[in-house]
């Protein structure tokens, strides 16, 4: 009985690596950038489509076609920041709200159109399906141990370039106060386009560990950003470390709920942000 609790704890823990990849975008663009972008589901589902066009028509490795989609997609987070959502920025929070969710109904009727309603997957190889054995009937996926691996380098790296760097020094002062930073020569609308460029760059490769990990499809892009945005408030808004510590919690919440019946399994991730949102409104870590 002890192992199959263990059991249900490691895949938690694991299934909040998938989880910190969805929120370390967002946790970027709401949490930095003060910017909510409702639309952040959507583009992850997006990235993942793009994937599937280019392992299934190229005949790419997963991996290689993420890798080759980074730089489309940091140009595209420059250019979508640049040329539309800048120009609302600063000006009403509800002004953001309503084009980001205008994108996300574009996209996924979009997607739709394009690819029907059918949910796709890409293959993971040997990786998908190997274990490792811990012993007394305890295993873990070798590809969530990967992914949970990849969610901490990723979380350790944007924190660097974020705290440790020039552009992140810009990237906060530009959130901090965007006129002393604009008086002092920083520019705001450059620094912005950069930011989201970064933030799509995660969004890219949050979509490439999930085509692998689950099925997905064009209305999978709400689930995403609600589970992003869930991962960050219990974190704490601003805080990158925070995010993988709220998706963790998020995936223990599951696994554990899904232990009593599986009906529960998104409903205890709802009940724990919840009593956290109550308890700690702040979030566990929480920067501003």
């Amino acid at each position: 009985m002890a192992a199959v609790w263990i059991n249900q704890l490691l895949q938690g823990v694991l299934l909040g690596g998938l989880y910190t990849m969805f929120a370390i975008g967002l946790s970027l663009s709401a949490g930095v950038m003060r910017f909510v972008n409702i639309a952040h589901g959507d583009f992850i589902v997006l990235a993942c489509f793009a994937l599937l066009i280019l392992t299934t028509s190229l005949g790419l490795n997963p991996v290689v076609a993420t890798l080759a989609i980074l730089p489309l997609a940091f140009a595209a987070g420059f250019a979508l920041q640049r040329f539309l959502l800048q120009r609302v920025v600063g000006e009403n929070l509800l002004l953001v709200v309503l084009v980001t969710f205008g994108l996300s109904i574009i996209i996924e009727n979009g997607l739709l159109q394009g690819f029907g309603a059918d949910p796709e997957k890409l293959s993971g190889g040997w990786m998908e399906t190997a274990t490792i054995g811990l012993g007394h009937g305890i295993n873990m996926g070798l590809f969530q141990v990967v992914t949970l691996a990849a969610a901490v380098a990723l979380v350790a790296a944007l924190d660097l370039l974020l705290y440790r760097s020039g552009i992140g020094a810009k990237i906060r002062a530009v959130a901090d106060d965007v006129v002393a930073a604009d008086l002092i020569g920083l520019s705001s609308v450059r620094i912005y386009a950069v930011a989201m460029g970064i933030s799509f760059v995660t969004i890219a490769i949050a979509a490439g560990f999930m085509s692998i990990w689950t099925d997905f499809d064009p209305s999978s892009g709400p689930t995403r950003l609600l589970i992003a945005f869930e991962a960050i408030v219990l974190g704490g808004l601003g805080s990158i470390w925070g995010s993988l510590v709220g998706g963790i919690v998020l995936g223990i919440a599951q696994s554990v709920g899904a232990q009593f019946d599986v009906a529960w399994q998104m409903l205890a991730g709802h009940l724990v942000f919840l009593l956290v949102l109550v308890v700690r409104p702040q979030g566990l870590f929480p920067k501003y």
